[in-house]
């Protein structure tokens, strides 16, 4: 008896075993109710039934197994069930079926032809789910069918034969499901090329494909991670892209807000870490410049008209409506004495009125492009080996933009008369610039002969009085050499068109900030010290003299200084996207910052901070750190500006007192608003507050709240000891982020900001916070939660934004 006890556990057991390695698929004699799901032999995927955010409708849907939070297909995105009674089988016929509890229909998989019989639906490692015949052949799979994500090996494009197009398409809301009003397509019209839309009007386009990437040029450089391929003939055109390491988990997905991004997953952290968010900028607006217009989102304005073009609307143009583009101003005269304007690093204007041909040469498709009066430009199809095959564009040539990097060459039809024109043109600016340089190469000369003359006089001066003298710049008793170089006052008058207002980034407690332009086309920032100035030469000289000793990516960088007839100024490089507060705090362009570029913004910050009090020659305390003081580079790369009022302390000095306050207030730590007592621990006061700041997108100082008359700092904290801290969050931000993120960051701001210096942490331990899972100290009230002190009175009470400029306010210690 027990013998045969024995048999039948063996055989239950040995039965288990056989369901859990066959898991992976359903016969027609199977099906799977709510609650039961299948996993992939490897263990990647996994398909069941769910309900999304706060829905309690149930969907059929494919998940990560090590992240059951993230769907990536769904069966009946717009048909949900209502209750838990769902079932999904597959029939004789090899249609996947999903019933209700009446055995009603409520989602198919499409018709298939005739199969070889045992059709049976199967789960992939690459979180496909097909259904096969007995010959293994796909009779349906659901990568033919994409919601919103984007996987390896996933075709995104046309089969030109059934006229199947596989598209992404946007869920509804986080809630739902649903196909929403934003797509990812491969537009087959002309020469394709991939699209971003809403509804059926083309939002974003990335371009056509130029055998390397497409001709937009965003997120396709070759990386460890995946590579890609764009496959166009008789048959099909799509893109996808392979996984070069299968350990890696990576998804591109276009969000309910139409936010395309890609994200890795990071086992390190245990979540998805963006990898590529397409950019926000102006310039990927489809055809934001108009007809004829390049558009570079580093010149202002950004649209510019081509070469022998002018504004169609001269008033609309002065107006920043740039949509009606720009028109010829000479007629073409449609024979063969027509030219060629060749325009390189261009994305290539819209195809979807183009011509191609793969095996023309270049001289050929300017050939053809002459015989045809509507053609308009001409290009090589293909840039790899020198270039090859041919695209003509017939009518206006819309959505251009300027690349940094990368580009392509675009050879525009133009009358002959009009391109003389531009040849004499080009001819008078090459003589007036061979003149420039002629000229200037004789200033230098002889500046160099004066300078050795005065120098030597200097020298013999020096070796008489037995020893230099060196200046004093700072009233504590520093004394360094300014080690910059000097720029010419006329050089810089004619940089800023001699200070015009037109060139006017800001203003601040220092005095103005300019844009200017050198002779050689570098841009820079001027910081003018005005007469009226809170700050005067004092401050100028200590800035020359400790960031000139500071080499550190996300610190601004200075270029030189100007002392001349009475004139006291400094030249920054150039940020095109100006101070982090012109964003941060503006409704319209707080939209660009989505959470990952606003955890890059705190995080250089931090490590910007860490460089000058740990890391650099010199330890620094910086005093005055604020959003206006956190300059952002092309890339929204942040840079700490304004070192007028930083301090410099010795190894072993920790604190110091000051009996001249000056900072802004919102930003200053208690025991030096209070007592004139700074060290490396303001520093960190003021960091918190900007990350509390970056984090809700709004200002400590004058921050409002109808249920309270605390500021920032205080609302964070009463948010924080309710357990409710994600209501902080930016509602501008989006939905593309993690919460156990977003409430780390919250988590390390309000331990910045606390109370006594010595419960802060330093910022080597901020930035470990930042990098790592270590566990965090509970965050002690906050110094300064509500605004107790008099509003200051400096330039910037009612400043808005600034650009590559610093305000302070100056108060007596108590």
């Amino acid at each position: 008896m027990e013998a045969i006890t024995h048999l039948f556990v063996y055989s239950f057991l040995f039965s288990l075993f056989r369901i859990s390695i066959t898991q992976d698929t359903i016969t027609p004699s199977q099906s799977i109710r709510d609650g039961g799901t299948l996993v992939s032999a490897g263990q990647s995927f996994q398909l069941g039934f769910f309900s999304p955010g706060n829905s309690k409708s149930r969907y059929v849907g494919i998940w990560y197994m090590l992240s059951s939070d993230t769907i990536v297909w769904v069966a009946n995105r717009n048909a949900p069930l209502n209750d838990h009674s769902g079932i999904l089988t597959v029939t004789g016929d090899g249609v996947l079926v999903l019933l209700n509890s009446t055995n009603g229909t409520v989602w198919s998989s499409s018709n298939t032809p005739n199969i070889s019989g045992n059709p049976v639906a199967q789960l992939l490692d690459t979180g496909n789910l097909v259904v096969k015949d007995g010959n293994e052949n796909f009779l349906w799979q659901s990568f033919d069918y994409p919601c919103d994500t984007h996987l390896p090996e996933m075709k995104l494009g046309w089969d030109l034969v059934t006229g199947l197009d596989r598209f992404l398409s946007s869920w509804k809301s986080t809630d739902d499901p649903a196909q929403g009003e934003y797509s990812v397509r491969i537009d087959p019209r002309g020469l394709p090329q991939r699209v971003n839309m809403k509804g059926d009007s083309i939002t974003t386009r990335a371009g056509s494909w130029n055998g390397l990437s497409f001709t937009g040029g965003q997120g396709l450089r070759p990386n460890p991670v995946f590579e890609y391929e764009f496959v166009f003939n008789e048959k099909e055109v799509y893109y996808e892209y392979k996984l070069l390491n299968s350990s890696v988990f990576s998804r591109f997905v276009v969000s309910p807000s139409g936010v395309s991004q890609r994200f890795n997953w990071v086992d390190r952290t245990h979540s998805w870490e963006p990898f590529f968010t397409s950019q926000a900028d102006q310039c990927e607006n489809y055809a934001f410049c108009g007809a004829y217009a390049t558009c570079n989102i580093n010149n202002s304005p950004v649209c510019t008209c081509l070469e022998g073009f002018f504004p169609k609307s001269s008033k609309d143009w002065d107006s920043v409506d740039w949509s009606g583009g720009c028109v010829r101003r000479t007629p073409l005269e449609c024979n063969d004495r027509d030219g060629f304007l060749k325009r390189s690093g261009l994305k290539l204007p819209d195809t979807s009125s183009s011509w191609f041909n793969r095996s023309m040469t270049l001289m050929e498709c300017k050939e053809m492009c002459l015989k045809n009066c509507s053609c308009t430009a001409y290009s090589s199809l293909d840039v790899r080996g020198g270039g090859s095959g041919c695209v003509l564009w017939f009518g206006n040539l819309v959505d251009m933009k300027e690349l940094a990097e990368g580009g392509q060459d675009l050879y525009i039809r133009m009358a002959i008369s009009e391109l003389g024109h531009l040849e004499k043109k080009k001819h008078y600016n090459m003589k007036k610039l061979v003149g420039i340089i002629v000229g200037l190469a004789l200033l230098v000369v002889g500046m160099t002969i004066v300078g050795l003359v005065i120098w030597k006089k200097k020298l013999r001066n020096q070796e008489m009085a037995k020893g230099s003298q060196k200046t004093d710049y700072d009233n504590e008793g520093e004394k360094e050499d300014m080690e910059l170089p000097i720029f010419d006052l006329t050089a810089i008058k004619n940089a800023t068109n001699y200070f015009s207002i037109n060139n006017k980034l800001g203003e601040g407690g220092f005095g103005p900030v300019y844009k200017g332009t050198l002779l050689d086309g570098r841009d820079i920032a001027v910081k003018r010290l005005s007469n009226n100035s809170g700050q005067g030469l004092h401050e100028l000289k200590n800035e020359v003299i400790l960031i000139a000793k500071l080499q550190h990516r996300n610190l601004v960088k200075i270029l030189g200084c100007c002392i001349e007839e009475n004139e006291n100024m400094l030249i920054y490089e150039y940020m095109p996207n100006k101070s982090l507060d012109c964003f941060i705090f503006d409704q319209a362009k707080s939209k660009l910052l989505d959470w990952h570029t606003r955890i890059n913004i705190i995080r250089g910050v931090a490590k910007g901070i860490l460089y000058l009090h740990e890391d650099s020659r010199l330890r620094i305390i910086h005093r005055d750190l604020k959003a206006s003081n956190i300059l952002l580079d092309d890339n929204m790369n942040p840079k700490i500006s304004d070192f007028g009022l930083a301090k410099s302390f010795g190894g072993d000095q920790i604190d110091s007192e000051t009996d001249r306050i000056i900072g802004t207030y919102g930003y200053m730590s208690p025991e030096y608003a209070e007592h004139g007592q700074y060290s490396v621990k303001s520093d960190v006061f003021s960091f918190g507050v900007l990350v509390l700041e970056i984090v809700s997108g709004k200002r400590n100082r004058g921050f409002c709240h109808p249920d309270h008359h605390l500021n920032l700092l205080g609302h964070a904290w009463k948010l924080w000891i309710e357990d409710k801290p994600m209501e902080l969050i930016d509602e501008l931000i989006g939905d593309l982020y993690t919460q156990s993120n977003v409430l780390r960051h919250i988590h390390v701001g309000l331990l910045c900001v606390q109370q006594r210096p010595e419960d802060r942490p330093n910022m080597s331990s901020v930035v470990q916070m930042f990098t790592s899972e270590s566990f965090l100290p509970k965050p002690k009230q906050p110094g300064f939660f509500i605004d107790s002190l008099e509003e200051d009175s400096s330039s910037s009470k009612h400043r808005t934004c600034s650009g590559n400029e610093i305000t302070t306010i100056s108060l007596e210690a108590r």
